[in-house]
């Protein structure tokens, strides 16, 4: 069995909460599916809201997907109480196209994680088909919270 990777090595949903009150992930209605030993699985749907003209899933809706489970997987690797997380760079290749009414995951994986960056891939997968839709690498930059 892999070891948590997790500062808290408990950590549940509910703990995870403050990252979605009246934010981004609350207006796409990201939500928290799964939280492994060692990824996080976040999903969304796929509304017209989120789409481009031609009816299918804007590009920066599944980065904005990506980058929040790489985002908050990075802050809640480190203790919280000392350091914080934020997106540094992100690289994503869409590969197959979503439409509304598709439900769409994000499945988090580290790559490195080290004392002061972290790197991330991610893929967003159709929930239904497991297509893949995107293939993310995320790095993210640790910061010390001032005193």
């Amino acid at each position: 069995m892999i070891s948590s990777i997790w500062h808290k090595k408990d950590i549940s949903v509910h703990d995870l909460s403050s990252f979605f009150e009246d934010r981004m992930l609350k207006h796409l209605c990201i939500n928290i599916e799964v939280i492994n030993n060692d990824s996080l699985v976040l999903s969304m749907p796929v509304t017209d809201s989120i789409t481009q003209p031609f009816g299918l899933l804007h590009g920066g809706a599944s980065c904005v997907l990506a980058e929040s489970a790489g985002s908050i997987a990075s802050n809640i690797v480190v203790d919280s109480n000392k350091y914080y997380a934020l997106g540094l760079e992100i690289n994503a290749t869409h590969l197959n196209p979503a439409k509304p009414g598709d439900h769409l995951i994000a499945m988090c994986k580290p790559v490195k994680l080290g004392k002061t960056i972290h790197s991330w891939d991610i893929e967003v997968l159709d929930k239904k088909t497991e297509s893949i839709i995107s293939k993310t690498r995320l790095t993210t930059i640790i910061k010390k919270k001032k005193s």
